[in-house]
C-alpha cells in the first residue's frame, strides 16, 4: 500500500515539473508584454532580466503555499488516501487546462485554474465520501471552503473593471504631460515621473517580494511594514534626483530603464506569488506521505490531514529547483510567446493583421462610443479642444517611426505606464488583502492605456474589442472548466485507483503531445508568413511572391473544380463536405492576402508604384477565383444534402468531359506561371474561348432539357449555376494571369524557372 502513495507522490513531482513549464507559457505575458511591444531592449535581454527576477521571486515563494494545503477545502476533513486523490486531479486538469491556453496564445489566471481545480476535485472527494456514509450533501460546507471561490470571482470582477479604468486615465495623464514626442518633455517631467514609477515598483517589491520570503525573519518583515512610508519617501527623493542627474547630464532614456526594473520586478512577483499555483499541490502532497509513511501501522483510509492547517516554511532548495525549471522554460517556450504576441498585438498603435473578427457586440459598442464622443466634442471649448488635439497628435511620431523603420508596438512612455499602474494595483490590492490575479491585472492596464492612446482607432476597434471580450470571456471559462474537468478526473480517479490515475496520465501526455504538434504547425505557418513580409522591399520581391501565390491558387483550384464535379456525378456527400473544407481554406487563404495589402504597399520603395497596381490587380482576381469556386460547390453541396435527383446521364457525360478539358487549360496555366513564357499566353486564350463556346452549347442543351422536362426544376437550376460559374471562373483565370503578365514586364522578369507554389494555398 505504501509503494502505491509513493508512486502517486513521483507522479505529482513530475506534473509538477510539467506544470511549471506550461505554466510559465501563460503567465509570461504578465511581466514581458511591456518591453517585448515597446522594445526596450533586444529580446535576450529582456528573457534575461525577467528570468533573474524569476529566479529571485523563487525564493520569495514561502509564504504563499499555503492555499494548496487548506485555502479552499478544510484539510482535516480528509482522509489521506482521499487528500492524494485530489492532489493528483488537480495536477492533471492543470497542465491540460493551462497548455490548452498557451496552445491558442490566450493569457489565463493560474491561481484562478488551481482555486477551482482544488473546489472542483475536493467537492467531487466529498461526494464520494458522502455517497458511502450516512452524511447527506446538506453537509458539503463542512469539507469545502466555498467563501474563496466566491471572493475569487468577485477578485475576477473588480480587477478587469479597476484596472482598465485606472489605465486609462493615468495613461491619458501621462499623454497630456509628455506627448507621443515625449523626448522633448523627458527634461522637464521625465525625473518626476521616474521617481514615481521606480518608487511605486519599489513598494511593489516590499509589500508583494519581501513579506513572504522563506529567509525574511518576523522582525525584519514588521519593521518594513512600519516604516513603508518613510522609506517610499527617501526612494521617491532620491530616485527623482537620480533621474534628474541621468536625464540633464548622460541623455539616459528614464523610460527605458523603468520599463527594465518594473519587468524585473512583475518577474519577481509572478515568481513569488504564482509559484505556489505550479508546486504547491505536489509540496503539499510530499508533506502528507511524509507524515504518512513516519507511522507505518497507520491506515491510509483513516488518518486525516488537520496537519495541513499547521503554517509552512518551504526548503529554499525547491523553490530554486523550480525557480531554474520556470528560467528555462521561460527561454526555450514557443508557447510563451504566442501568449505574449497576442496582448501586444491587442495593445498595438498602428494597424496590421488582426488576429480576433469582429463582433455583434463590439460594433454596438463602437457606434455607442462614436456616439458619446461627438456629443462631449459638441460640448466641450474649442480652445481645450485644440489643446488636447495637439497633444495627442501622432503625424510626427508616425513619420519618425517610417524613417526610422522602428517595428516597436507601442512606445516606451506607455509601456512605462502599464508597468507603474499594475504595481501599484497589485501592491495595494495586497496590502489591503483583496483578492485578485496578477493576470487580469496586468493585461487589463495594457488594454486601458491602449485605449487611452488612441490604438483602437475606428480601423481596428471593433477586432481588438472582440479579442478583449475573448480574453475575458476565457478568464470565466477557465474557472468553470478548471472546476468540471478537476471534478471528474477526481471521481475517475476515486473509482479507479491506481489503474486510473496511470489512465488520465496517458491522456494528459496524449493531449499535450497533440496540442504541440497544433501549436507547432501554426508558428511554422506564422514564421514563414513574417519572412515573407519581411523580404518585401521592392517591386520584385513583390512579384516572386506573388507568383508563388498565383501558383499554388491555380493548382488548388484545378484540382477543387475537378472534385467538386466528381463528386456531383457520384453522389459523394461526404467526400464534398471535406473539399468543401479544402475550398473554405482557400478563400482565408486569399482573404488573408487580401487584407495583408496595405502593409506590404507600404513597404514598397517609391519607384514601384507600377508594381504595386498591378499586385492590387492580380490579388483581386485571386479572391474572386476563391468567391467563384464557392458559388460553385455550396449549391452542388445544398443538392446532395437535400437528397434532390442526380444528373442524367448526357448531363454526366458533358461535365466529365468538361472536367477534363478545364483541367488541361490549368496545366498550360500553370506551365506559363512557373516559366514566365508569357509569350505562349496565346494558345490558352484560345483553349479558352474553346471551352466558353462549349459552355454556351451546354447551357442551350439544359434548355432544351427543360423544355421537354427530362430534368426537374432542382437539376436544372443546379447545372445552369454550375455553368454560370464556371464561365466567370475561367475569365477571372485568364484576365489574372494577363494582370500577372504585365506585372512581369514592369519587373523585367522574363523566362525564369519561377519559384515553388506556395504550400499555404
Amino acid at each position: 500500500m505504501e509503494n502505491i502513495y509513493l508512486v502517486f507522490v513521483i507522479i505529482l513531482f513530475i506534473l509538477a515539473i510539467s506544470d511549471l513549464v506550461v505554466g510559465v507559457g501563460n503567465d509570461a505575458v504578465n511581466f514581458l508584454n511591456s518591453a517585448i511591444g515597446a522594445k526596450v531592449a533586444p529580446f535576450r535581454v529582456i528573457l534575461g532580466i525577467a528570468g533573474l527576477g524569476v529566479l529571485v521571486g523563487a525564493t520569495f515563494s514561502g509564504g504563499m503555499m499555503e492555499i494548496a494545503r487548506s485555502g479552499v477545502f478544510h484539510p482535516d476533513q480528509f482522509y489521506f488516501n482521499e487528500i492524494m486523490v485530489i492532489f493528483l486531479a488537480v495536477m492533471i486538469t492543470d497542465i491540460i487546462l493551462l497548455d490548452t491556453f498557451n496552445t491558442f496564445g490566450l493569457p489565463t489566471s493560474t491561481t484562478v485554474s488551481i482555486i477551482f481545480e482544488l473546489l472542483g476535485a475536493a467537492v467531487a472527494v466529498s461526494l464520494f465520501k458522502m455517497y458511502s456514509s450516512p452524511d447527506s450533501v446538506q453537509y458539503l460546507s463542512n469539507y469545502i471552503n466555498s467563501g474563496k471561490a466566491l471572493a475569487i470571482i468577485s477578485g475576477i470582477l473588480l480587477s478587469v473593471v479597476i484596472a482598465f479604468t485606472v489605465g486609462t486615465v493615468v495613461q491619458f495623464i501621462s499623454r497630456l504631460a509628455f506627448t507621443f514626442n515625449y523626448e522633448r518633455n523627458l527634461r522637464w517631467f521625465g525625473a518626476l515621473w521616474g521617481g514615481m514609477a521606480v518608487t511605486s515598483i519599489v513598494y511593489f517589491i516590499l509589500v508583494k517580494g519581501a513579506s513572504g520570503a522563506s529567509f525574511m525573519t518576523g522582525n525584519m518583515v514588521a519593521w518594513i511594514n512600519e516604516n513603508t512610508i518613510m522609506l517610499l519617501l527617501y526612494c521617491f527623493a532620491g530616485f527623482t534626483v537620480l533621474g534628474q542627474i541621468l536625464i540633464s547630464f548622460f541623455r539616459v532614456n528614464i523610460f527605458r530603464f523603468i520599463v527594465l526594473i518594473g519587468t524585473f520586478s512583475l518577474a519577481m512577483a509572478f515568481a513569488g506569488n504564482d509559484l505556489v499555483n505550479f508546486i504547491g499541490v505536489p509540496l503539499a502532497g510530499y508533506d502528507s506521505y511524509r507524515l504518512f509513511i513516519a507511522d507505518p501501522t497507520i491506515d491510509p483510509s483513516t488518518m486525516t490531514m488537520g496537519s495541513l492547517l499547521e503554517p509552512v516554511r518551504t526548503p529554499t532548495g525547491f523553490l530554486l529547483a523550480a525557480g531554474i525549471i520556470m528560467v528555462l522554460a521561460l527561454f526555450f517556450s514557443k508557447k510563451a510567446r504566442s501568449v505574449t504576441k497576442t496582448e501586444v498585438d491587442l495593445a498595438r498603435q498602428s494597424e496590421g493583421a488582426e488576429r480576433f473578427p469582429s463582433s455583434l457586440f463590439a460594433r454596438t459598442l463602437v457606434r455607442k462610443a462614436i456616439d458619446t464622443g461627438k456629443f462631449f466634442r459638441r460640448i466641450m471649448p474649442g480652445k481645450l479642444l485644440r489643446v488636447m488635439d495637439s497633444r495627442f497628435d501622432m503625424s510626427l511620431y508616425k513619420r519618425r517611426k517610417r524613417i526610422k523603420k522602428d517595428t516597436a508596438s507601442f512606445d516606451q512612455l506607455r509601456a512605462s505606464v502599464n508597468l507603474f499602474v499594475a504595481s501599484i494595483l497589485i501592491a495595494l490590492a495586497t496590502s489591503l488583502k483583496l483578492p485578485l490575479s496578477t493576470t487580469y491585472v496586468t493585461f487589463m492596464v495594457a488594454m486601458g492605456t491602449s485605449f487611452s492612446d488612441g490604438a483602437w482607432g475606428r480601423e481596428s476597434a471593433v477586432y481588438r474589442i472582440t479579442g478583449v471580450i475573448t480574453v475575458i470571456g476565457g478568464w470565466f471559462f477557465t474557472a468553470f472548466t478548471a472546476f468540471t474537468v478537476a471534478f471528474l478526473f477526481a471521481l475517475f480517479i476515486s473509482w479507479g485507483g491506481l489503474p486510473a490515475t496511470i489512465a488520465a496520465m496517458i491522456m494528459a501526455v496524449i493531449f499535450v503531445i497533440r496540442t504541440y504538434y497544433i501549436h507547432s504547425k501554426r508558428s511554422l505557418k506564422e514564421k514563414s508568413a513574417e519572412e515573407k513580409e519581411e523580404a518585401v522591399k521592392n517591386g520584385q520581391d513583390v512579384f516572386k511572391e506573388c507568383s508563388e501565390n498565383i501558383q499554388g491558387t491555380v493548382q488548388s483550384v484545378s484540382k477543387l473544380y475537378y472534385a467538386v464535379n466528381q463528386c456531383l456525378i457520384d453522389e459523394d456527400r461526404k467526400k464534398l463536405k471535406k473539399v468543401m473544407k479544402r475550398i473554405v481554406e482557400l478563400n482565408d487563404q486569399t482573404k488573408k492576402l487580401k487584407n495583408e495589402l496595405y502593409r506590404t504597399l507600404r513597404r514598397l520603395e517609391e519607384d514601384d508604384i507600377d508594381t504595386g497596381h498591378y499586385y492590387v490587380q492580380t490579388l483581386d482576381y485571386l479572391r474572386e477565383l476563391s468567391h467563384c469556386l464557392s458559388f460553385i460547390a455550396s449549391p452542388v453541396y445544398d443538392h446532395l444534402d437535400n437528397n434532390h435527383p442526380p444528373l442524367i446521364p448526357s448531363q454526366a457525360k458533358e461535365i466529365k468531359l468538361l472536367n477534363g478539358e478545364i483541367a488541361a487549360l490549368y496545366t498550360d496555366i500553370n506551365k506559363i506561371l512557373k516559366s514566365n513564357r508569357f509569350e505562349e499566353l496565346d494558345p490558352v486564350i484560345k483553349m479558352q474561348a474553346g471551352i466558353l463556346a462549349k459552355l454556351e452549347i451546354i447551357k442551350k442543351r439544359q434548355i432544351k432539357l427543360i423544355k421537354s422536362e427530362e430534368i426537374g426544376t432542382k437539376n436544372s437550376m443546379l447545372v445552369l449555376g454550375l455553368l454560370a460559374e464556371t464561365k466567370n471562373l475561367l475569365l477571372y483565370t485568364v484576365n489574372m494571369v494577363k494582370a500577372h503578365r504585365d506585372f512581369a514586364k514592369t519587373n523585367n522578369i522574363h523566362n525564369t524557372a519561377g519559384s515553388t507554389p506556395s504550400s499555404e494555398l
